[in-house]
């Protein structure tokens, strides 16, 4: 709680963003100082070139770094971002349907199992439940599996979000969008819909629980 970083990753592709998030954060912070400097240097220093017309050199590089350091943070991103999109030979199927204010899921994999996923009100709550966090019925997954994710929604736009894995996926009425994921350690993660989605928009979490496929 009241962390200003990223979430710790729980999943092979949060580890990859928040590795390219801390190299783009090294970018700037390198360009924010050499700029700083600059002006500051341009603020307090009161000497000047009598005769500087034009400086093609200085011009010619400081176009020309832009575009290479444009480069190193496009094709990074480039490379995640095909990384979210791929779908490798997933073990299990899970749909998620969003509706005002509830998810459903199905275990597609699985005869008539479905069930609605409703946050807990907070007269209802254990005391080391998270408040308008906690659901009545948690989705289970093992661990080390490839999951995919199909998203879809019965009324308007929501969008089935979990920070700690790097997942966020819209799900859009009359329309499937799929996310293959897969989560490298045990624990209860949590999220909520990423959309406005109504009045109660803040009030549809989204919990994983994560489990050894022993016991799954």
């Amino acid at each position: 709680w009241k962390t200003i970083l990223l979430q710790d990753s729980a999943s092979p592709l949060m580890e990859q963003l928040l590795f390219f998030h801390d190299h783009t954060m090294m970018i700037l912070i390198i360009i924010t100082i050499l700029v700083s400097q600059m002006l500051l240097s341009m603020i307090f220093n009161s000497f000047i070139h009598r005769f500087l017309l034009e400086g093609q050199l200085i011009e010619l590089i400081w176009t020309i770094l832009p575009a290479v350091i444009l480069i190193l943070i496009a094709l990074p991103s480039l490379r995640i971002l095909y990384i979210m999109d791929e779908v490798n030979n997933p073990m299990i199927s899970i749909k998620s349907i969003g509706h005002q204010w509830y998810w459903t899921y199905e275990y597609s994999d699985y005869k008539n199992l479905n069930f609605d996923s409703y946050m807990i009100p907070t007269k209802d709550l254990n005391s080391f439940n998270f408040r308008l966090l906690e659901v009545d019925n948690r989705i289970i997954i093992p661990f080390m599996t490839q999951i995919r994710l199909i998203v879809t929604s019965a009324d308007v736009i929501h969008s089935w979000t979990i920070p700690s894995l790097g997942m966020k996926i819209d799900g859009t009425p009359g329309r499937l969008n799929q996310i293959n994921f897969s989560i490298n350690r045990t624990g209860i993660f949590y999220g909520q819909c990423s959309e406005i989605c109504g009045a109660n928009h803040s009030f549809m979490p989204i919990v994983i629980e994560s489990i050894s496929p022993y016991f799954f």
